[in-house]
């Protein structure tokens, strides 16, 4: 019997059918201009878009553009790829322009559907950002792609790693640029610590289409992006706290794996003490619970969880004496990456390896808040439907189901359940062997690395021959995945979300010939296209014949979305396939978040071994389950992005103010505020207001106007004549300030006095932003402990940043002033002797091999001897950044002063 609410969608239609039939309008009205946009010429099909620019940029809507651009965009890809766009893919297309997720089933071509949006907003000529989830992709994306765009008239760039910043900039300045999340993140982060707006590459945040959105904006928005400079080196402390670690017993701390977190009991507490203070890791008379302690508490507590929560070939694997995280949600190696706050040292420590150094934070941003700069974003997937909510009410960003091209014929089973793995995995290599028979291909999806490798070691007991698609495999990959829908093909996968390659039914035919063209160069192209292709279609009529690709997964994941996506590689495009979930209770999931009840359920059923129980209801139970935990980790989420919007508004306006001064052509107007700012400053400490002379501290104002203006001022007698007041000394010293200054200007020229004070305002805004990044730090690490006062951690953190993000501008203000104020030409003598000393260095390094440029000194502080002035970048010449610094401390430019 039928519910209200399923009587209800019955009659009216879902709001998403309904979208979709107000969609199909727009459809149409490209599909009327098709015949119209075929008999142009290629010529004309370029002007089309130079035309189509010109009134976009003229002030025409692009919604009211979007029929032709779209018509225009599917006949140049026609000829390009020789692929027509299907109409569902215009409809992709189309709810993508509006700012919509488009939700795609695996196949249904959504590279292509990209190309429609990308290319009608970049008519307005503010770029457009196609967003991928590896290099991989990003590459061959725009590689295919933009033989669509170069055919319409626009430009293609990609930005990959390592890539040479005039080619970084270039791509950005491409109509369309295809870039992973991390490197446009990254770049962001960089631009902000540019010294010149010249050196930025990027050029705003238009809009962005996001491949693979729920991996991008919910999996990996839990890590936020650090740029890091090296800090102390503390690897021996890791060690020696490592050793202690295997001796812990069960009763010293308790492992809590739904919140993945573990935690030292007081027994543990008393046990831990005693052992640091034996292995004189903990000083003699010194407690844990000391303050200065703090280090090695924290020491501790990274050492258990190294031990208890991340495990090998599950979380990180041991790579070239170097442990490397993996993606929990894709299965691929993330190389480069790794977990802050100590904790992947007390991993190197555990498994012996190079412990490399801490890091401190430069600058961070969290895909959150990256994404959220844009003025339009909008994204695709197989699989969004499930969180919905968190896309809306983080992102603003609406989720719309596009209906297939052809009906779905995949046969989904109900979960067949077993008591223990052994029975599961017994079943499951059963499963296999009697697909294989038969022909059908199997893809058996596996939630870790160690349980690939263990089904795979019981498939080769049986004798039947598999592929192993994990991290260890990870640069076979495109070749496994398209060799998995060959006849009778076994192919053992970890996680395959955002893998960018179809699996083809009977082979993939591009790959194929790629394969037999290298094995015999000689070979006519055209001959070996033609054999491959008979013997695809041949092989793909025998995999229809036996079922399709059957998707086996041997266990579920947190998220139901990770499991539709494994789900979704079956039966693309219409073609027939199976799926089938095995599970058992020992499974994580089940084991953490299944019900007891479930397990009674099967005891009263007096299952005999090797029987699984399999229905409806087992199916329900285990979606609220994951249902639970993806509405828990969405919390997790949203109370993270709440702390890190108090940063992200900060940072906003340290990035905004950055550029101003970067812009600016004359910045001693702002130079002039901070420098008035601060003898406001002064006067209302010394001479506070609303108090008589005889209260005033003028010989501590004498002193500090020295100190911090460079000012030798009769203050003290100012302050004893009649008739003044904390006005008029205000007044005078803003004279006084304002005349040294203007005396500078003209000393050096005002050109470089411009370009000195811009260089102070940059290197000193940088130093302190780094700065108040570590305090922001410290404070989110100890303001969970105000719950405990009945007191709102959030608010505690709003409160208290805001105060640290005041008291940084006036320390920014102050140290910025001080600098100007000791800044002074060199004399001759100090010229001469800079210079000389530049010389004998470059002499030195001449003979160890490294010759460097000789820069003219500029300036020098005051006391300071002649040559190299720390304060002073206009002395520091124009090193390359692998260059020698040239204060001489014989490191490279850019790990000493050029880190800046």
């Amino acid at each position: 019997m039928l519910g209200l609410g399923a009587i209800a969608k019955k009659v009216f239609g879902t709001p998403n059918d309904r979208k979709v039939k107000a969609t199909l309008k727009l459809v149409e009205r490209v599909n009327a201009l098709e015949p119209e946009f075929e008999a142009l010429s290629d010529e004309q099909i370029v002007a089309r878009t130079e035309a189509l620019k010109t009134r976009a940029q003229g002030g025409e809507s692009l919604d009211e553009l979007l029929p032709e651009a779209f018509a225009n965009c599917r006949e140049a890809a026609r000829r390009a790829l020789g692929l027509r766009a299907f109409d569902v893919q215009l409809l992709g297309g189309i709810f993508l322009h509006q700012g919509n997720i488009s939700e795609m089933k695996t196949g249904e071509g959504k590279t292509l559907v990209a190309t429609f949006p990308a290319y009608l907003n970049a008519l307005s000529g503010k770029g457009v950002h196609v967003v991928t989830v590896n290099d991989y992709l990003a590459r061959r994306d725009a590689d295919w792609m933009s033989k669509v765009y170069t055919a319409l008239g626009m430009t293609t760039g990609v930005v990959v790693p390592q890539q040479p910043e005039a080619e970084k900039r270039e791509a950005y300045r491409a109509d369309i640029t295809y870039a992973t999340n991390n490197e446009l993140g990254f770049d962001y982060l960089r631009d902000n610590m540019r010294a010149s707006k010249e050196e930025m590459a990027q050029r705003g945040h238009n809009f962005a289409i996001v491949d693979e959105v729920d991996s991008i904006l919910i999996d990996e928005a839990r890590t936020p992006l650090i740029i890091s400079g090296p800090s102390e080196d503390r690897s021996d402390l890791y060690t020696r706290v490592d050793r202690l670690i295997p001796e812990i017993g069960e009763e010293h701390f308790t492992l809590d794996e739904k919140q993945r977190s573990v935690t030292f009991t007081d027994e543990g507490n008393e046990w831990l003490e005693e052992r640091l203070l034996v292995a004189d890791i903990l000083p003699e008379g010194q407690s844990l619970y000391d303050p200065e302690s703090t280090t090695i508490v924290h020491h501790v507590n990274q050492g258990l969880r190294a031990h208890k929560l991340f495990h090998k070939d599950q979380n990180y694997i041991v790579r070239n004496n170097e442990v490397v995280l993996i993606d929990e949600f894709t299965g691929r190696m993330m190389v480069g990456r790794r977990l802050s706050d100590g904790l992947h040292q007390a991993i190197e420590a555990k498994e012996g390896v190079a412990i490399q150094p801490e890091n401190v934070t430069l600058a961070s941003v969290t895909f959150q808040n990256y994404f959220r700069l844009y003025s339009k974003l909008s994204g695709m997937t197989g699989t969004a439907v499930t969180e919905a909510e968190e896309f809306m009410s983080i992102y603003g960003l609406g989720v719309v189901e596009v209906p297939t091209n052809r009906p779905i014929a995949r046969a989904d089973e109900h979960d067949a359940v077993y008591r223990t793995s052994a029975e599961k995995y017994a079943a499951i290599v059963d499963e296999i062997r009697t697909a294989h028979d038969k022909g059908q291909p199997v893809l058996v999806g596996t939630t870790s690395i160690e349980k690939s490798e263990m089904l795979s070691a019981l498939l080769k007991k049986e004798g039947l021959p598999h592929n192993v698609l994990n991290a260890r495999q990870h640069e076979q990959e495109a070749q496994i995945v398209a060799d998995a829908g060959k006849l009778g093909a076994i192919t053992i996968a970890t996680n395959m979300a955002g893998r960018g390659t179809d699996i083809q039914l009977g082979g993939n035919v591009e790959m194929r010939v790629l394969q037999a063209l290298a094995e015999t160069p000689e070979a006519d192209p055209e001959e070996v296209r033609s054999r491959i292709e008979a013997e695809v279609a041949d092989e793909k009529r025998r995999v229809l014949e036996a079922g399709g690709l059957f998707v086996l997964a041997t266990e579920r994941h947190e998220s139901r979305r990770i499991d539709n996506q494994l789900r979704g590689r079956s039966g693309r495009q219409g073609d027939p396939g199976r799926s089938a979930f095995f599970l058992s209770l020992d499974d994580d999931l089940m084991r953490i978040f299944g019900s007891e009840r479930l397990e009674k359920v099967l005891n009263t059923l007096g299952m005999k071994e090797g029987e699984a129980i399999v229905h409806p209801w087992v199916n329900k139970s285990l979606e609220r389950a994951q249902a639970k935990v993806e509405a828990r980790n969405f919390d997790i989420r949203k109370q993270l992005l709440k702390f890190d919007d108090v940063m992200n508004d900060q940072r906003k306006a340290v990035f905004e103010q950055r550029l101003e001064i970067m812009e600016a052509k004359d910045i001693g107007e702002i130079a002039q505020d901070m420098r008035h700012q601060v003898v406001d400053d002064l006067v209302d400490q010394y001479l506070p207001p609303k108090t008589y002379s005889d209260q005033w501290n003028a010989q501590g104002l004498y002193a500090s106007v020295i100190e911090v203006l460079g000012i030798d001022v009769p203050v003290i007698a100012w302050a004893d004549e009649d008739g003044v007041d904390q006005e008029v000394v205000r007044e005078r010293l803003y004279k006084s300030t304002d005349t040294l200054m203007e005396e500078k200007a003209e000393a050096f020229g005002v050109d470089q006095m411009r370009q000195i004070e811009k260089q102070f305002l940059l290197q000193t805004i940088d130093g302190k932003w780094r700065e108040h990044l570590l305090t922001l730090e410290h404070l989110r690490s100890v303001v969970g402990f105000r719950g405990y006062a009945q007191r709102d951690p959030l608010n505690e953190y709003k409160t208290e940043g805001f105060q640290l993000f005041e008291s940084m501008l006036d320390s920014l203000r102050l140290e910025v002033t001080k600098k100007l104020a000791k800044v002074r030409p060199l004399s001759e003598e100090e010229r001469t002797a800079m210079i000389e000393q530049l010389v004998s260095q470059q002499k030195a390094r001449a003979q160890a091999g490294t010759p460097q440029p000789v820069d003219e000194p500029a300036a020098a502080a005051d006391g300071a001897a002649p040559g190299f002035v720390e304060d002073d970048p206009s002395t520091w010449g124009n090193p390359g950044r692998n260059e020698p610094c040239p204060c001489g401390s014989g490191k490279k430019f850019k790990h000493c002063h050029g880190a800046y």
